[in-house]
């Protein structure tokens, strides 16, 4: 008599997209919707299918609301995996974006982000080296950017008869490369309007750079007066008078070294210290230039200050990533708030995807990364391991296909 064996059901595994949004907490974005409101005013479309609906955006591209709701329903059964999550109809999917409180969205992000730095202290750290390093202090980058809006239907943003634009300014860390102050505002509002706000977390010891464009010097003196030190450029028709020169160090890229005095009608009342200028080539867009800096740490070299300014480009590359990479061309609503859900839910697909690229030691760029992810978002299989084989020499190539025919049919190899 033959006995029975009873077979194990197999383990399924998940899909790409579920393990990247299970990195949020289960329990916060229910807890985030009725702090903010949200779930009173949400009935067949839960919080949760909102902004996994949003983060599918993201990854996907999605050009329309349509496209997101016609492409969900498709995988409508690996999406209840999700927790739970359904596939939105147009109009709620549009409802939503346009009368829940973007303020959850903006909570979501600074929350996920906590949440990961504080379970994983190294995420925090970062892994950039070099300049972020060697001085031993927290340098932060602060600047802003427009994105561009269609005029004709978003009055709200217009700041121009012809152009419109919502306006992204944000704190970054030189270190990890993750935000640490962000407000998202119509480009109306200028830069130097946001600059004590962008500059009020800083702490004692710590460096900030930024253009001429925040050269605010009452800005600047109280920055001098809490301890922070900055680097900027200064501005072409900024007048001083020069009480000392000093040494350039033996380096040809330094054109002059001094301390100064504001003497100009509105600003030597602003700032009554001194300030340390320096004169410098350096190399721009792989053109030599000559940029005049300004910081009021008299100690350091006036290489290591040219040096520090160089670094504030890595903004500049942080916006050329996101725009190029995440879906901030095409939005999904006309208002304010829809357009402010899309940008905050883009910069939390970023943090996701860095703590991806982190735990997984990722080796490529984050353009590789972010198309890897969306072309086997519906994938089921280890994460890990996806990102581990791929585009190295060893292990099993399940990403390249093999080759059985290596001539053309009819004709003999």
């Amino acid at each position: 008599m033959k006995r029975k064996t009873s077979r194990q059901p197999s383990r399924v595994q998940s899909t790409v997209l579920r393990q990247l949004v299970e990195l949020i907490p289960s329990y916060l974005v229910p807890k985030l919707a009725r702090e903010h409101g949200v779930d009173a005013r949400s009935r067949t479309f839960s919080p949760w299918s909102h902004v996994v609906a949003l983060l599918y955006a993201q990854l996907a591209h999605s050009l329309s609301l349509n496209d997101i709701c016609d492409s969900l329903r498709v995988w409508t059964t690996p999406l209840r995996a999700m927790r739970g999550a359904r596939p939105p109809s147009r109009n709620a999917l549009s409802h939503a974006n346009k009368v829940r409180d973007c303020a959850m969205a903006e909570a979501l992000f600074w929350r996920v982000l906590e949440n990961l730095q504080n379970t994983f202290p190294g995420f925090r750290q970062g892994t950039t080296r070099g300049l972020a390093w060697r001085f031993r202090r927290s340098i932060h980058v602060v600047d802003s950017t427009v994105i561009q809006l269609v005029s004709a239907c978003l009055d709200w943003a217009r700041h121009n008869r012809r152009k419109a634009a919502a306006r992204v300014h944000m704190r970054l860390s030189l270190r990890s490369l993750l935000p640490g102050f962000v407000i998202v505002d119509s480009a109306r509002q200028s830069e130097l309007s946001r600059a004590r706000e962008m500059c009020a977390g800083l702490q004692r010891g710590e460096i900030v750079l930024f253009d001429k464009g925040y050269q605010w010097f009452a800005h600047l003196w109280e920055l001098n007066c809490r301890g922070v030190f900055f680097v900027t450029r200064a501005r072409e028709d900024l007048r001083f008078k020069v009480k000392k020169r000093l040494s350039r160090g033996g380096d040809p890229r330094i054109l002059a070294d001094e301390l100064v005095v504001n003497t100009g009608r509105w600003t030597k009342g602003d700032y009554p210290g001194v300030l340390r200028r320096v004169r410098a080539r350096v190399q721009v867009d792989g053109e030599e230039r000559e940029l005049v800096f300004l910081t009021n740490n008299l100690t350091w070299s006036a290489t290591s200050i040219a040096e520090l300014y160089r670094c504030r480009w890595q903004i500049e590359a942080f916006f050329k990533q996101i725009k190029q990479t995440l879906q901030l061309a095409d939005f999904l609503g006309r208002s304010a708030n829809a357009v402010t859900w899309q940008v905050w839910m883009a910069l939390l697909v970023y943090v996701l995807l860095r703590f991806i690229a982190w735990r997984s030691k990722w080796a490529h760029s984050f353009s590789r990364l972010f198309t890897l992810l969306r072309a086997a978002m519906w994938q089921r299989g280890d994460l890990a391991k996806l990102l581990d084989r791929y585009g190295t020499a060893d292990g099993h190539f399940a990403l390249l296909q093999r080759t059985f025919q290596s001539y053309l049919p009819g004709f003999a190899p």
